[in-house]
């Protein structure tokens, strides 16, 4: 599975970090991101719109033990800007 964040839509509410933290990172703009931890990928990277590209050009791997923790991350998120695919 793999997440991405529509930023134009995000409330910056950050519900979804506190339920996926793994997956999920604020930014200084005020806006949630996605991002690849080096725990599960080897390496980190950030989603963030800076570096990498940001929106669905910056589609994150979730790992098969946090897909639930996404999935509840999308369905609580105020904004609904929170988007999976398989």
């Amino acid at each position: 599975m793999k997440v991405w964040i529509d930023q134009d839509l995000c409330t910056g509410d950050g519900l979804c970090e506190e339920i996926a933290p793994a997956v999920f990172f604020g930014q200084d703009d005020g806006l949630f991101y996605v991002k690849e931890t080096a725990d599960n990928y080897g390496e980190e990277k950030l989603f963030d719109g800076t570096n990498n590209p940001a929106g669905s050009e910056g589609m994150a791997r979730v790992p098969d033990n946090l897909i639930e923790s996404v999935i509840e991350s999308a369905e609580e998120c105020p904004g609904e800007c929170i988007f999976l695919e398989a």
